[in-house]
């Protein structure tokens, strides 16, 4: 039901940019997304934050004198559901970019199809770093933006130095542990621990136990999005686990979901609500007036989609065109002020991102501790 009222709501979405009808085909935005599965949690602000990007630009007169249209597809927050969603989006809708947040299971295996079919992809999640292509731009972070503060604040503030890692057995889960494991051997701490569940794990029973054993002074966890971020969060606290923790997958759409049993939780984010700017200001009051009551929280998953949309546009004005060499040839050096400040996916087709670092409150909120300017993405693609 959840899935039928956000393809409704798409199709009102397709019915305003019949005003274009005279002025142009429409340029179609596709958008696999994690309808089902993990993501299922975060998908629903996803959609929300492209409705309201494409919704603003065609009334401002679209791009090149053509409206956006957006073509959603269920990729099942996996591997095979991926395969299927961008067959469909590129092949049968022939679509003329891919915009998404994605597992980077879904991801991954998107990429072939992206580059036989030619077409522009734009990557909106937060991921493991180091997935390059000539098609393919990032505008969220990777490991070296996010990682370092919340280790960096557990050694000084709570004087932690032996950590116990978790996560989901998948390449973000084991990429963002692996570079979690090196940056805290390097700065002069010890891994005591480090296990993992499948994707669709929800029984962390045993992981929990061994940590309790372990000695650990701090956990560091990395799940496959939103369902895997709370079954282990409330089997911890179930646990009476009461130590510095900080977790890598949940966003603040997540943490609000979750409540008292995600109190405390750290968090490093490139975007979190309480951004004082006119431009978050501006776009939190356009996203309550759309969605009302329906409103899910914007979050670090979902801004960067709304950022992606309108970087999209820009380098189609750029380029006078949206044909796949100009566009990209126009991505990296373009550039588009959102919630989360001025973005550009200019470093190896990575962005430089504002980080904060923040501590999840009693009702789901995100006080920010420390925020952290323009930090580098680091050397992700160095052959683009």
């Amino acid at each position: 039901m959840k899935n039928r009222a956000i393809l409704t709501a798409l199709a009102g979405l397709l019915l305003s940019t019949a005003a274009f009808a005279q002025s142009g085909e429409a340029i179609k935005i596709g958008v696999p997304v994690g309808l089902s599965g993990a993501n299922s949690v975060v998908a629903p602000s996803v959609v929300q934050s492209s409705q309201l990007a494409v919704d603003e630009i065609n009334a401002a007169g679209g791009v090149l004198g053509r409206p956006l249209a957006l073509e959603i597809a269920d990729d099942a927050s996996g591997a095979a559901g991926a395969q299927r969603a961008f067959d469909s989006l590129v092949y049968q809708k022939s679509v003329n970019v891919i915009i998404s947040m994605e597992t980077s299971a879904a991801r991954n295996a998107g990429l072939p199809i992206i580059a036989k079919g030619n077409v522009p992809y734009i990557y909106t999640s937060f991921y493991e770093g180091r997935s390059c292509n000539k098609n393919l731009f990032v505008d969220a972070w990777v490991p070296e933006q996010q990682v370092p503060p919340i280790v960096d604040n557990f050694m000084k503030a709570a004087k932690a130095k032996k950590f116990y890692l978790i996560g989901s057995d998948y390449s973000f889960g084991r990429g963002m542990l692996q570079f979690s494991r090196a940056y805290i051997e390097k700065s002069g701490g010890t891994v005591v621990g480090e296990d993992y569940l499948p994707m669709d794990g929800s029984d962390w029973t045993a992981i929990v136990s061994k940590l309790k054993a372990s000695g650990a002074e701090a956990i560091i966890t990395s799940t496959a999005g939103g369902a895997p971020n709370v079954t282990l969060t409330k089997q911890l606290k179930a646990a009476g686990v009461n130590l510095p923790y900080g977790n890598l997958a949940v966003d603040e759409g997540t943490a609000k979901g979750m409540g008292k049993d995600a109190a405390g939780i750290y968090i490093s984010a490139s975007y979190v609500t309480s951004i004082d700017s006119p431009a978050n200001q501006k776009f939190l009051k356009a996203m309550a007036d759309k969605f009302g009551k329906d409103l899910k929280t914007p979050n670090d998953l979902s801004v960067p989609q709304y950022e992606a949309i309108y970087l999209y546009k820009a380098a189609v004005e750029k380029a006078k065109s949206t044909d796949t060499a100009a566009v990209v040839a126009a991505l990296p050096g373009v550039s588009f002020e959102g919630p989360r400040g001025v973005i550009s996916m200019s470093k190896q087709h990575h962005a430089p991102l504002t980080m904060y670092l923040g501590q999840v409150g009693d009702d789901g909120g995100v006080k920010v501790v420390d925020t952290f300017k323009d930090v580098d993405p680091g050397a992700q693609c160095p052959n683009l």
